[in-house]
């Protein structure tokens, strides 16, 4: 079930492959997306609310120097 966004729009759950192995104090920057550790790569998967919120996440892994390397909605 999908939960109402800010803009009551539909939140959208999403996975986030990056080139790193992400230390739990940057995985609890976003509390709401679920980490997940395999060889020198994780996964962030959870709801985020609209782009802007994507965006967000997106931009502030790249300020910390990891490359993003898929973003894939999931469907319901």
């Amino acid at each position: 079930m999908r939960t109402n966004g800010i803009d009551g729009g539909a939140m959208t759950r999403m996975l986030i492959r990056v080139d790193a192995e992400l230390t739990d104090e940057l995985t609890s920057k976003f509390p709401h997306l679920r980490p997940k550790t395999h060889r020198a790569t994780t996964t962030l998967t959870g709801d985020v609310e609209d782009q802007e919120e994507l965006q967000g996440v997106l931009n502030f892994l790249s300020s910390m120097g990891v490359t993003v390397i898929e973003v894939v909605t999931i469907p319901e």
